[in-house]
């Protein structure tokens, strides 16, 4: 049968299903095939906040969002132009995010009596006409499963659960994806199972087999691959390229890396990532407690290693008394925070930026640390070498603030040429430094940085005390005098204050525009699109975005100043906006949302209209 092909320039697809429907998978792999063929692409899995749900339920729907064009995109997308609904749950959880006409392909066999009323349908909506503003596609993914694999050795059981992958090949067919790397895939995840990686595969290439021969399809599309800046490129997650960040920051800093950390959700993977590269040097360490992951972290830094901690929200609460240690101590250290809804334990899968304030000001006593924000799945990269360079240049800890949204999302990254990347090496103390040429003062300072000596323990002749109790200023000897405490406080703050961050760049096509919309962290990608919408639709607008929160660009304040009005989206209750607000004196405008979900293009194009023609 020959049939159409349309071209397109974008799509938007969401695999939705129980979160044993293997729908991340299917996503990932998807996005693989995408990533493989030269598309811009960006990506959204949402996952289910409870460990086991019950099955068919709507707490337990987990899904996975890919949008990819011919063109530079921005976010995963505000509305999927095809929903796979494996079950009724998953139709029921994600229908009201559907624009009329676009196609649900549904898995019938799922939608029966039982389901149905495990999530409020009173009859079967496949059959009673409540989706004919849409294209649907009723088709029996696990029966056609399940018969194309009657020939193969696998129980009923395992047959029914590659019907994940006869939806892949259904949908690679559909927007003509290659199947050579999918194939590849499976044939290397179940290689102790070679009847099972024969059934997978076949299960795979009988729903490409259904999309070319049956006639619920009558037309498949084509993406063409996007014009990027020349390159090798591949796909990456936040997690992974910070985890790829850290590492080059060790090699960079020509110092081994060291990892303490505790599991937590949504951060896990950078340690189950960097465990894999021994190779570099990297060490790392699970611990039994948050507390003592980062206890660790800092004592080897103090024995002269690269120190990182990974947690989410609530792990920081639990660091906040060591990162206070760093702060005295005045040591390097990495603490990266992988944002979650909260307060307490929240919603663990969803993600938020409510941890700014916590990062500022969350110890005990004047403590600051530099604060630093990636943009994007990939700028995690970079940021993860910048926070190192502060770290090591001026002996602090450093708080890294990603989320979940930054970590589980994906997005094509151009590998950086070695000769690209920053030298952060340092050097360490190796001679007393005291003007009699036999005493070594921990605490005399860089007149540059105003970073103390670093001293590798054992040096002969350098021998010195640590501690959280208050230190004279140069000798380092416990002190309890007023005037030696304020001098010190005063010094701590003025190293943060003197960090050199680059300016804030801002984005100003005519250069008259009266709103700057301004963002921090994750919200980039969806400021950056809502802007492109507002700009299309006449209004001039400008944008800019901060990745140094604490200290802020120097110019920030006159960047603030030269607008009549700055809109800052936030996921939270306006956090930087008070800051702003209070440093600088403008009356920030905050938009600010809390679903555990990241904003919209189109929401953000309505609000910055909204701001453009009020008086």
């Amino acid at each position: 049968m020959t049939k159409q092909v349309q071209q397109l320039d974008r799509v938007i697809i969401r695999f939705a299903g129980d979160s044993g429907d293997g729908m991340q998978l299917t996503g990932d792999r998807f996005t693989a095939e995408t990533a493989q063929f030269g598309n811009d692409l960006s990506t959204l899995p949402n996952f289910p906040a409870e460990i086991r749900a019950p099955a068919g339920t709507l707490p337990g729907v987990s899904s996975f969002q890919l949008h990819f064009a011919d063109h530079d995109i921005l976010t995963p997308g505000d509305a999927p132009n095809v929903l796979v609904a494996m079950n009724p749950a998953a139709l029921k959880a994600n229908l009201a995010d559907l624009p009329r006409g676009a196609d649900i392909i549904a898995n019938t066999d799922e939608f029966t009596k039982r389901n149905l009323s495990k999530v409020g349908y009173a009859g079967n909506p496949l059959e009673d006409d409540s989706l004919k503003e849409w294209r649907l596609h009723a088709v029996p993914l696990t029966s056609l499963t399940v018969k194309a694999l009657e020939g193969f050795d696998v129980s009923k059981k395992d047959a029914e659960r590659a019907k994940n992958m006869f939806a892949l090949g259904l949908l690679s067919w559909l927007y003509n994806r290659p199947t050579e790397g999918t194939t590849a895939f499976l044939e290397a995840k179940f290689a102790a199972k070679p009847e099972i990686a024969k059934a997978n595969i076949a299960a795979f290439q009988a729903g490409w087999n259904y999309g070319e021969t049956t006639e619920s399809f009558s037309v498949s599309y084509e993406v063409k691959p996007a014009a990027l800046a020349p390159g090798v490129y591949r796909n990456i997650s936040g997690n992974m390229a910070l985890a790829y960040g850290l590492v080059a920051a060790s090699v960079q800093a020509k110092l081994p890396l060291f990892l303490g950390s505790y599991p937590i959700t949504p951060a896990s993977d950078i340690l189950h990532e960097l465990s894999k590269h021994k190779a570099f040097g990297v060490r790392t360490f699970q611990a039994e407690d948050e507390i003592a992951g980062v206890g660790a972290a800092l004592g080897a830094s103090f024995g002269g290693s690269l120190g990182v901690t990974t947690t989410s929200g609530p792990g920081v609460a639990l660091k906040a008394e060591t990162v206070g240690l760093a702060v005295a101590t005045e040591l390097p250290l990495v603490i990266v925070d992988v944002q979650r809804a909260g307060p307490s334990t929240g919603m663990p899968t969803k993600t938020e930026q409510t941890d700014l304030l916590m990062a500022m000001f969350g110890r005990n006593g004047e403590s600051p640390v530099p604060v630093l924000a990636p943009a994007t799945p990939a700028d995690c990269f970079d940021m993860a070498i910048e926070a190192a360079r502060i770290a090591l240049a001026y002996r602090t800890p450093v708080m890294l603030l990603s989320d979940g949204y930054l970590a589980n999302g994906s997005e094509p990254w151009r590998i950086p040429d070695i000769a690209e990347l920053p030298d952060i090496s340092v050097e360490f103390a190796t001679t007393p430094n005291g003007e009699d040429g036999t005493t070594f003062l921990p605490f005399q300072r860089d007149a540059d940085t105003l970073a103390r000596p670093w001293a590798v323990p054992g040096t002969p002749g350098l021998e010195h005390r640590i501690g959280g109790i208050e230190k004279a200023d140069g000798s380092g000897n416990i002190s309890y005098d007023p005037d030696n405490h304020d001098r010190m406080v005063h010094l701590r703050q003025a190293k943060i204050d003197g960090i050199d961050v680059p300016d804030l760049s801002v984005d100003d096509p005519t250069g008259d525009a009266k709103v700057l919309v301004l963002g921090w962290g994750s919200t980039y990608g969806p400021i950056a699109a809502g802007v492109r919408r507002a700009r299309a639709a006449g209004h001039k607008v400008a944008q800019a975005h901060l990745r140094h929160l604490n200290p802020l660009p120097a110019n920030t304040g006159q960047v603030l100043r030269a607008y009549d009005k700055v809109l800052l989206p936030e996921i939270n209750l306006g956090q930087l906006a008070m800051l702003l607000r209070a440093r600088f004196l403008v009356d920030v405008i905050g938009y600010n949302r809390v679903r555990g979900l990241p904003f919209k293009a189109a929401e953000l194009a309505t609000v910055i209209q909204e701001v453009i023609e009020s008086d």
